[in-house]
């Protein structure tokens, strides 16, 4: 137990032997002693620790809250937290301040392991997937592949760190209707380039560049070998000319990215494993199919109303959703993406999986709740898929809008934005705002080398505590290992305040983990950077007492490497000077 958690669970001890000793003398009625929160106020001078136990306990006791808050502070113990004093506030909430012991404590827990503080057993080795960014492979990646990435990336890393055993996947959709239209787009421009616009291009086709210029590539390399064979023939060669190049482009843009998958998992391999036929043979067997119009339908309808009844919602509500059934097989005979899509949650589950995370971008909303319905429907617990669901990003140079790009005249595409901005920009800014909320991209910002760049102004806390070391160094001063007694010395407010913080990070990398929101940890390093320099800006670390000096010395390395601990798990570089 980390000694913030350790802090937290000792005080909350003392409170609950508090109340049953007032119980037990006979100042506080005989009753169950109720659930109480403690929380760190927001205004620190008011108290470290402060808990809501006395109004808590009002209606079990039948009491007025700040009776019972006496009753408690009358008959608690500090003697085994890591709390020196206490105060009553309000109606009844009680205030604790923590003891030297406490500071002492977090710089020896952080320096003992540097490296692994933070780290937890919190998710017990659970296998879970990240499932993030899954462009489909027909055109290049765009912004919101971009900040998928860097959400599903750094998710990954926050979950990991908090003990699950965790697994990075992206899913290639190279099957289905998008690659026959894929293949109908390459076909018409590849005739286009011999018979001009006799050729007429498909009203669904893929209009982009890419498709005109790998269809050129492909007849500066072969000619009009394929003028004279059949459609399908045809279609089948550009596709596999095609797409391998552009999933080499997308596996490429991952790297130059810092991500690393554990698998790039195929569509493909489901349809020719027969595990897309086999869920429809499931859901057949659940008598939650029928035909219609020579097509196979899947009651999701009569599932996820079923569903929902359950959970107790309302008819009335229900209907609002205007639920629809939906397609599992075309009646041309061609599964539906939706089809594949369950049967790859199900592969997921099969491989052992117990938690799914998919980053999806916010125009899927509609597809979470029959996707959950959908692994309920064939024997899988619905509840264990979890949907990260993610705006639109905007970019913006200069105060406007951005559109194209100057170097290609195009939509902006990932690869553009990492030709233009640095990765470590990129994967920290796209982590600055939660993902259900739309974001603006300042270009500008991100390329910027001042204190207005968030992952700059962190990097350079680093670097200057590098720097603060280095020139001590020169005259003769190195870190030392300090006493307690020599620690209890960090009594400032701007010391006091700093130590919380770093106090805070396992349980701010556990809340990160709970709540599927990596942007936590990007606000804790920005709020550890700025509460550095006011320390540092407050409080001479050289100085005449030498005690006092190596006090904030190994504070100094506490800030160092709880930075470099964040920066290095999202994959962030760590300089040292700037």
């Amino acid at each position: 137990m980390d000694t913030y958690a350790k802090a937290v669970s000792t005080l909350k001890k003392a409170i609950e032997n508090a109340i049953t000793t007032a119980i037990s003398k006979g100042e506080l009625p005989d009753a169950e002693i109720p659930k109480f929160i403690i929380e760190t106020p927001a205004d620190r001078s008011h108290g470290d620790f402060a808990t809501n136990a006395a109004m808590a306990g009002a209606k079990a006791f039948k009491m007025p809250p700040f009776k019972i808050a006496k009753a408690i502070t009358d008959n608690i113990s500090l003697d085994s937290t890591m709390c020196e004093r206490f105060e009553t506030a309000g109606p009844g909430f009680i205030n604790f301040f923590l003891g030297s012991d406490f500071y002492a404590n977090v710089i020896n827990e952080i320096l003992s392991d540097p490296e692994n503080y933070g780290r937890s057993d919190f998710g017990g080795g659970e296998k879970v997937m990240v499932e993030f960014v899954s462009a489909n492979p027909t055109g290049p990646m765009h912004m919101g592949n971009a900040r998928g990435g860097a959400l599903g990336d750094c998710l990954a890393a926050v979950l990991d760190k908090a003990g699950y055993s965790v697994w990075r996947e992206f899913y290639v959709n190279d099957a289905g209707n998008q690659i026959e239209k894929f293949g109908n787009s390459l076909e018409a421009r590849y005739l286009q380039i011999y018979k001009g616009d006799e050729i007429v291009f498909p009203e669904d086709g893929y209009q982009g560049a890419d498709i005109t210029e790998l269809a050129r590539e492909y007849a500066d390399i072969n000619g009009d070998s394929l003028l004279n064979v059949s459609g399908e023939e045809r279609k089948k060669a550009l596709v596999d000319y095609a797409l391998p190049k552009n999933i080499k482009k997308m596996q490429a843009d991952m790297e130059k990215y810092h991500i690393h998958y554990d698998k790039w998992f195929f569509e493909s391999e489901l349809h020719k494993s027969g595990a897309v036929k086999e869920v429809v043979d499931i859901l057949k067997d659940k008598g939650l199919t029928y035909e219609e119009d020579g097509a196979v339908w899947y009651k999701n309808k009569e599932v996820l109303t079923e569903k929902l009844l359950k959970e107790g919602k309302t008819q009335k509500y229900i209907d609002n959703l205007e639920l629809k059934d939906d397609v599992l097989i075309r009646k041309n005979g061609n599964p539906t993406y939706f089809t594949a899509d369950i049967a790859y949650h199900k592969n997921k589950f099969d491989r052992g999986f117990t938690t799914l995370i998919d980053v999806w971008g916010a125009d899927h909303h509609g597809h979470v709740m029959r996707m959950k319905g959908a692994m309920d429907a064939i024997g899988y617990n619905g509840d264990n898929l979890h949907v990260v669901l993610m705006q639109l990003v905007k970019l913006v140079k200069g105060g406007e809008l951005v559109r194209m790009s100057k170097r290609t005249g195009k939509a902006i595409q990932l690869g553009d934005l990492l030709d233009e901005v640095p990765v470590d920009s990129a994967r920290f800014m796209f982590n600055t705002r939660e993902a259900n909320t739309q974001m603006d991209f300042d270009l500008d910002l991100a390329v910027s080398e001042d204190n207005q760049n968030p992952v700059y102004y962190v990097q350079y806390a680093h670097a200057r505590i590098c720097s603060i070391l280095k020139s001590l160094a020169k005259d003769g001063i190195t870190p030392r290992k300090c006493t307690n007694d020599e620690l209890a010395l960090l009594c400032a407010p701007e010391e006091k305040e700093l130590i919380n913080h770093l106090a805070s990070y396992t349980a701010e990398i556990i809340s990160t983990a709970k709540d599927y929101d990596p942007t936590k940890i990007t606000r804790y390093v920005t709020a550890l950077a700025t509460l550095f320099h006011k320390f540092y800006n407050a409080c001479r670390v050289k100085g005449k007492d030498e005690s006092l000096m190596q006090a904030r010395l190994a504070l100094c390395e506490c800030v160092k490497a709880v930075i470099k601990n964040v920066l290095t798990m999202f994959n962030i570089s760590c300089p040292e000077s700037m």
